[in-house]
């Protein structure tokens, strides 16, 4: 279940059919990059169907340099509902959020701060 925080920062989720379908593949394919960490789905709404926030989505694939960006995080021991705060929370030293960031190709930035987060 995701918190009334995620809840609150994420403006639009996408189902994995949805995405699936976005992509033209199947949609074990999106289930598998759930499971292997390349993606974070919750389990929301009445039916607590996986979905995925729709800013990691970035037309025919995922946005650029978010998987290594999830792998560091969770090396730094971050749930998925932390990585999903972190992303989503405004950060004035970028600024903007983590996600806007990746969103506007400025990778290197997020990837450094979420390397700080290992210290």
């Amino acid at each position: 279940m995701t918190s009334e925080k995620i809840e609150a920062l994420v403006p639009a989720w996408m189902y994995l059919p949805d995405i699936s379908e976005q992509w033209g593949v199947p949609v074990t394919e999106v289930r598998d990059m759930v499971k292997s960490g390349k993606l974070i789905a919750v389990r929301r709404g009445p039916n607590k169907s996986l979905q995925v926030p729709a800013a990691f989505i970035d037309g025919p694939g995922l946005v650029k340099h978010l998987s290594g960006t999830l792998t560091l995080l969770r090396d730094a021991k971050f749930t998925d509902a932390e990585i999903i705060d972190w992303l989503f929370t405004e950060q004035p030293s970028l600024p903007g959020s983590p996600i806007e960031a990746l969103v506007e190709n400025r990778g290197t930035e997020v990837k450094r701060r979420a390397q700080a987060e290992l210290i």
